[in-house]
């Protein structure tokens, strides 16, 4: 009896991807597992179709020959067949690694290379806007693992030589059954370096490693934008039994300002400034975020929320010796507390101001009166 099409058996496109390969056989392999379909000799032989047909269409190499030569590619003296090819059939532990990384967290045969490995931390810092500006060069505290000096990082007492585990008798790996098919794991005992440590060192308990305190200098770059990451490789947690330590990321976070408002590499001010300078113009001073004053001339008729530019007083930009630009908002502050004099005053230029003197408002009134009109008609 011919086989069947390994792509009609996944039930995906010959140009499948390895996403919708691996989807595909997810779905099936759990729909005809034995242990869902227990005495069904259908099921059982349904999913070691899928299994072979996905363990040959995941790998590149054999996908490149079955696309050439078919099923002949694997039987017995098929021209396309690689090492191993002979006699084909298929690998439970192979077919099933991708499976078994989503039900138990880790992939058969996989995870070695990076056992005890140190892990990777965290430290949050909180800067200014004048640090931002020019840059910083600050020192931190970190709670960490180092290297325990009492073993030098071998977790062993008195430089004694590690033994092989007894969980997995040196393999690295332990097997367990599960219904069907064998699932063979990482050691938890050893983490898969094969060997234990039988005489620990008594200052670090074996792991090689203490908790300790270390102090870092932090380069704080001019110009880094809110939310930055910074990584120092390998000033993370010392790891197990001299493996590689981790990394440090330290997340830097700009606090706001009392006066100014950042956009990338511009600076916002909003500044008040009197009536009657908005009214007959005049200069004023404004901060700049290196602590310089900067004169801004006021044109006479300024009007609330109008922006004054001041350029290059802005933010300089990352690695680059550009700098952004200061906008300065103006709002007309309204006279408040007047005298009876000045009360006077202000009637008086009422009576005799005219329709040139507030454009905006005597324009919009029109405008308005002209809309009642209508509505009326």
């Amino acid at each position: 009896m011919a086989k069947a099409d390994y792509y009609e058996t996944l039930g995906v496109a010959r140009g499948a991807d390895a996403d919708a390969l691996k989807k595909a056989f997810r779905k099936l392999a759990m729909e005809h597992h034995p242990d869902r379909n227990p005495g069904d000799a259908k099921a059982e032989q349904r999913f070691k179709e899928v299994n072979e047909a996905y363990d040959v269409l995941k790998d590149a190499e054999k996908r490149a020959a079955y696309d050439r030569y078919g099923h002949a590619a694997f039987e017995q003296g098929g021209r396309g067949a690689g090492p191993g090819a002979q006699g084909f059939g298929f690998d439970f532990g192979s077919a099933f690694s991708d499976m078994f990384e989503d039900l138990f967290g880790e992939a058969t045969g996989r995870g070695r290379a990076g056992a005890g490995r140190g892990a990777d931390l965290r430290y949050n810092m909180e800067v200014g806007l004048e640090d931002v500006f020019h840059g910083k060069s600050t020192t931190i505290k970190v709670p960490t693992t180092v290297t325990c000096e009492a073993c030098g990082g071998s977790g062993a007492h008195d430089n004694a030589k590690p033994v092989a585990c007894g969980t997995c008798r040196g393999a690295g790996k332990v097997r367990a059954q599960s219904g069907f098919f064998t699932i063979e794991r990482t050691c938890q005992t050893c983490h898969g370096a094969g060997r234990v440590i039988d005489k620990p060192c008594r200052a670090c308990a074996g792991q090689g490693r203490a908790r300790k305190d270390k102090t870092l200098q932090v380069q704080v770059p001019a110009g880094i934008e809110d939310g930055t990451r910074i990584r120092l490789a390998g000033e993370g947690e010392a790891g197990l039994r001299g493996a590689p330590p981790g990394d440090l990321y330290i997340f830097l976070s700009v606090k706001p300002h009392r006066f100014f408002q950042r956009d990338g590499m511009n600076l916002h001010c909003r500044v008040p400034i009197p009536m009657t300078t908005a009214a007959l113009g005049g200069t004023i001073e404004v901060p700049t975020v290196d602590g310089r004053r900067a004169r801004v001339q006021i044109t006479p008729g300024t009007q609330s929320g109008k922006q004054f530019r001041l350029r290059g007083e802005g933010m300089p930009v990352l690695r680059s010796p550009e700098k952004g630009d200061l906008y300065v908002q103006v709002t007309v502050e309204t006279p408040v507390n007047l005298t009876k004099r000045q009360k006077e005053l202000l009637e008086e230029f009422e009576q005799g101001a005219g329709p040139k003197t507030s454009p905006e408002s005597d324009g919009f009134f029109t405008r308005v009166r002209e809309f009642w009109d209508d509505v009326r008609k």
